[in-house]
């Protein structure tokens, strides 16, 4: 009888475990979400600096909802005038000894982590969201979460969130070994209505036309990718030709809603010797092979390792 309640009391406790373990994960998927809305809704400004191997940025960031439709500013505080615009889905660019242009998209992607716009839902079959505690940011009391890929092929990030507002304060890329490979800082933010004036005239604001992409090639190298991490999907696939060179280049576009990276493969011609490179800088990976009389480069948000994975995994049906 002592030996079945010592059963019974490890398999309820291996329960509890489980079902405390279970609540802690929706909690912390619900903090997301819930950044992702008010970072999407919320009339708000942010000043703050963006870290990397490169050095520090100093920018602002304004983010307003009017009429049913967003609008926000980025701007750089530092050195030569840069800004970016949003009206709608149209993002334009303003930068020294370059024509203006307008590009299509969902947000400036120079201003918040691009985490920051993800789906938790989706990216949940894959990722571990870890609630770490609670701390300070910008004279902020915030909420402290891990987002951690569990086949560990990826990077991983920690974020700070305002617990009254839901934005994000400090988001931090780390790679495999916990270095911090990119930071996002704010120094100081504001909520309300009062933001609404200072952008309401970008709403009738004259913006650059919307630049055209050239349109791709058929496809000819027949060639496959046999190894990729698990949640990527391939999302676009292009063929173009290589600038000056003019060989046709093949690339695919992967993601899992979190990170990307595209595999590209061009015809070598000619007797010169390629070596093969591996380079990161920052959060990016270019890895670049040659072989079968083809170049091989994956380029995209991975670790060095995952990077010479994928590449070592294409494989062709015919010569190129």
């Amino acid at each position: 009888m002592k030996q079945l309640w010592c059963v019974l009391s490890v398999v309820t406790s291996s329960l509890l475990f489980t079902a405390s373990a279970s609540a802690k994960e929706n909690s912390s998927e619900a903090l997301l979400q819930e950044m992702n809305q008010a970072s999407q809704s919320l009339n708000y400004e942010l000043s703050f600096i963006s870290v990397n191997k490169q050095g520090i940025e100093s920018q602002r960031y304004r983010h307003i909802r009017l009429n049913d439709q967003t609008l926000a500013q980025l701007l750089q505080m530092d050195g030569p005038l840069r800004e970016v615009v949003q009206r709608g889905d149209e993002i334009s660019y303003f930068e020294p000894g370059l024509e203006p242009f307008t590009l299509n998209g969902d947000y400036i992607v120079d201003s918040l982590p691009s985490i920051v716009y993800s789906n938790f839902s989706q990216l949940a079959a894959y990722y571990d969201f870890i609630p770490v505690g609670r701390t300070r940011i910008a004279n902020r009391l915030c909420d402290v979460l891990r987002i951690v890929a569990r086949d560990g092929t990826r990077y991983s990030y920690i974020v700070w969130l305002d617990t009254e507002t839901k934005l994000p304060l400090r988001v931090d890329l780390l790679d495999r070994d916990g270095e911090t490979l990119e930071q996002f800082r704010v120094i100081s933010f504001s909520v309300g209505e009062s933001l609404v004036h200072l952008m309401s005239e970008l709403e009738k604001a004259n913006l650059p036309p919307v630049f055209s992409v050239p349109e791709s090639e058929t496809s000819s190298i027949a060639w496959q990718v046999s190894w990729i991490p698990e949640g990527f999907k391939e999302i676009s696939s292009s063929r173009r030709p290589l600038p000056v060179v003019g060989t046709p280049i093949e690339s695919r576009l992967y993601s899992d809603g979190l990170f990307s990276f595209s595999v590209n493969v061009n015809e070598i011609t000619g007797s010169v010797n390629h070596s093969d490179q591996l380079i990161r800088t920052g959060r990016r990976t270019i890895d670049t092979q040659h072989r079968d009389k083809a170049e091989i480069t994956v380029v995209g948000e991975l670790p060095p390792q995952t990077a010479k994975r994928i590449a070592d995994s294409v494989k062709f049906e015919t010569a190129p």
